[in-house]
């Protein structure tokens, strides 16, 4: 089947959620600096980042299809915590969301008959976890490219007690805003 959509994104999770929409797309990942504004909020931050994500692939690609891109962020107490750079830093982000709730925001932007975007923000609570068990999840590779040092759709998902809001929104891509955007632009979605 040929496309109807270009994603802006190498995320093989936002491949696999756009497929199980039965979505067909080509893909045009782009490379943005993804460090968070002075005082910019995390709202503010993954909307802009969205945005600028489906921008740079429209000027890259042109607008012969419609660009989906998206952004997630996790965020404790107001601050964002990207993907980690090393150990260190994933030990940190993990230790900081033991047993706490948390949220992780994502924006979903799509232009092709002008720019529509959506947010989801769902709130997900981790049980305690032990150094042990940090360190382990880290050997696993698991964390590496993932906001907040976790994927909830793998062995991350071992620290969930519970979920409040869009499981697909947590993985990277919220279905049901994903769906109403592309409604939004023409693009209807058949079951």
């Amino acid at each position: 089947m040929p496309p109807i959509l270009i994603l802006a994104s190498a995320s093989p999770r936002r491949q696999e959620l756009l497929s199980q929409m039965g979505v067909s797309y080509a893909l045009h990942p782009v490379d943005l600096d993804e460090t968070p504004l002075a005082n910019e909020t995390p709202l503010a931050y993954v909307q802009r980042l969205a945005a600028a994500k489906s921008a740079a692939c429209v000027a890259e690609r042109g607008n012969a299809l419609p660009v989906l891109a998206a952004d997630t962020t996790v965020v404790l107490d107001g601050l964002i915590m990207g993907k980690p750079k090393n150990y260190a830093d994933a030990f940190a982000m993990l230790s900081r969301l033991s047993g706490k709730t948390h949220q992780v925001f994502t924006a979903v932007s799509v232009r092709g008959r002008g720019h529509d975007q959506a947010v989801s923000i769902t709130d997900v609570t981790f049980r305690e976890l032990s150094e042990q068990e940090i360190a382990a999840y880290w050997r696993s590779g698991e964390p590496l490219d993932k906001a907040g040092s976790y994927a909830i759709q793998g062995k991350g998902g071992l620290f969930v007690t519970s979920l409040t809001g869009s499981f697909s929104g947590v993985v990277g891509l919220p279905l049901f805003e994903t769906a109403q955007l592309l409604s939004q632009q023409g693009i209807g979605l058949f079951l």
